[in-house]
Parts: C-alpha cells; sequence; structure tokens
C-alpha cells in the first residue's frame, strides 16, 4: 500500500506519496476513459467488419476466378483432338496460384491501411527487394515465362516431333524451366526453355512422302508409269500410315541413261521416312518381277527356238 504523508500546514506542499497517488489516479482516469471512449469502439467495431468483409470479398475473387480457369482449360482441353491433359493442369494450377498470390497481396496491404499502418515505405521495400531479386535471377524468370506461354500457346506436345535449333527429337517432357527431347539415336537433350528461340513442329500437320525412282532410259514412259502404279495398288491397306493414294506425277529429271519418275503420298504425321521406305520397298520388288518375267520370257523363246532347232537338225 502506498504511504500518505499529510502537511497540516496552510501553504502545503508537494510530498512524493502525494505525487505518486495524483499520477496513479490520472493513469486510472485516463485508462478508463480510453476503455469507456464509444467512439474508439466504433471505430474498432467498424475496422473489424472492414477487415471481415475484405478477408471473404478476397475469398470470393478467388474462387471465381478459380472457377473461370477450370472452365476455360476445360473448353480448350476438350476442343483439342491431340491433347495431354497434364499441360492444361500445370497452366490451370499456375493461374490459379498466380490469381492467389495477387489477391492475397492486395488484401494484406488493405488491412495494414486499415490498422493505420502505412504501406507506401513496405511497398517501396517490397518493389526494391523484387528488382533485386528479378536481376539475380533473370535466365531463371525468362525460363519460366517462356515455359508458361508454350504451355499456353500449345505450340508443341509431349509425343510430338519438333527441331528448335540444332537439336531434333520427340518431346518427352514439358516442363516450366525446361524441355526434354529424346533423339532418333536415344540421345536425351535437355533444353532451358529461355533459349528456344523458334520451333519447327512435325507433328501438327499431315506430311508429304516424295519418292523419286530411276528408270531405265530403254523404259518408255508409259510402261514405267503404268509398273509403278501396278506396284502402288492396295499399298494405303498395307501401311496405315498413307492418307490418300500415291500419285504418279511423271518425269522429274532425265539424263541420257536414265530418267527419274517422281511419286507423292500425302501420310500421317511424322511417318514420312515410313511411307518413303514402303513406297521404295513396293516400287523395287515390282521392278524386280518385271525384270525376272523379261528374263523368264527371254529364257522360254531361247529354249524354244533351240528346241526348234533341233527338231528341224533331226528332220
Amino acid at each position: 500500500m502506498w504511504s500518505f504523508k499529510y502537511m497540516t500546514t496552510s501553504g502545503g506542499s508537494n510530498e512524493p506519496g502525494t505525487t505518486a497517488l495524483e499520477s496513479a489516479l490520472s493513469w486510472t482516469d485516463q485508462l478508463w476513459n480510453k476503455v469507456a471512449d464509444a467512439d474508439m469502439w466504433f471505430n474498432i467495431l467498424f475496422s473489424s467488419l472492414r477487415i471481415l468483409l475484405i478477408f471473404i470479398a478476397t475469398r470470393i475473387v478467388i474462387k471465381i476466378v478459380s472457377r473461370i480457369i477450370d472452365r476455360s482449360m476445360k473448353q480448350k482441353q476438350e476442343g483439342r483432338l491431340r491433347v495431354n491433359p497434364r499441360r492444361f493442369v500445370t497452366v490451370g494450377e499456375l493461374l490459379k496460384n498466380a490469381t492467389s498470390i495477387t489477391c492475397n497481396f492486395i488484401m494484406v496491404l488493405l488491412v495494414l491501411s486499415e490498422i493505420n499502418v502505412k504501406v507506401g515505405p513496405l511497398l517501396a521495400s517490397a518493389g526494391v527487394l523484387g528488382l533485386a531479386i528479378g536481376f539475380g535471377a533473370q535466365g531463371l524468370v525468362k525460363d519460366v515465362i517462356t515455359g508458361f506461354f508454350i504451355i499456353l500457346e500449345d505450340q508443341f506436345a509431349v509425343g510430338d516431333v519438333i527441331q528448335t535449333g540444332t537439336y531434333k527429337g520427340t518431346v518427352e517432357v514439358i516442363g516450366l524451366r525446361t524441355t526434354k527431347l529424346v533423339s532418333w539415336q536415344g540421345e536425351v537433350h535437355i533444353i532451358p526453355n529461355g533459349t528456344i528461340a523458334s520451333v519447327t513442329n512435325f507433328s501438327m500437320s499431315n506430311s508429304l512422302a516424295v519418292v523419286d525412282i530411276p528408270m531405265k532410259a530403254d523404259l518408255s514412259l508409259d510402261e514405267s508409269v503404268h509398273l509403278v502404279k501396278r506396284a502402288l495398288v492396295g499399298i494405303e491397306t498395307r501401311d496405315l500410315n498413307i492418307v490418300k493414294v500415291p500419285d504418279v506425277l511423271g518425269i522429274q529429271s532425265m539424263s541420257t541413261s536414265e530418267y527419274v519418275v517422281r511419286i507423292v503420298a500425302e501420310c500421317m504425321p511424322n511417318s514420312r521416312s515410313s511411307v518413303e521406305r514402303q513406297i521404295q520397298s513396293d516400287v523395287k520388288k515390282s521392278l524386280e518381277y518385271q525384270e525376272m518375267s523379261k528374263q523368264a520370257a527371254l529364257e522360254q523363246a531361247a529354249g524354244k527356238e533351240q528346241d526348234e532347232g533341233d527338231g528341224t537338225g533331226g528332220a
């Protein structure tokens, strides 16, 4: 308990006990005045309600934007014949995460403003920090941004055969930072997305197989064309990659000893090499059969002449 000493003199005096009591009573009065201040409690109540509304509005915005993103990705996925669902999942999740981070950042700034915190210095500090991170990891940022647009714009898909720069192969993995290609020889190329400046996709449309067949000059053009067409009869059933029956265009080039007949065939994407090999194989078999038939006919004619000569001599 406080010890009090009262002065009996008429002039009065500021004793230490009296000063402490007055200070305590003054502090208690100030505290009570603050606690009993209705305006303060109304401000706290309204600020709390505004903070709650900001939080609820942020959650609602995130939910709405997420549903819009899901619907957009679903429509884009249904509109593709050849599709890898993981690509659209990756894009959707990335967009939803970016939306969530942005909305939550704005919510934090609004809440800080409600509790009378100056957000200007915070924004300046965040800007400086972001600039420092951007300068330090600009290669990584470039890879991620390029990978995002590769996936979003559907430039190529897993399983496509592409060529970028000097690298050509089948796409095995598409990531936000790197793309993995496997060449036909089994070599695995891991390419940072930021270095992909141009891409040639061999799997987005039908290919055109072009085969040049050299023919001997002693064969007539009609005979050569008939021979080639006969060799290609039913080739679309032997090789399902062929979309249309091959077309024999005619002479492509010629010399004194031979001429070249060109054949073209529309085929499925990335099947040009196999179709060309099938056409060459069928035409080669037809030429061999034609040569064997001619040789057999010559041998038969020679044998017949020999038999006739023997019979005449014996008579």
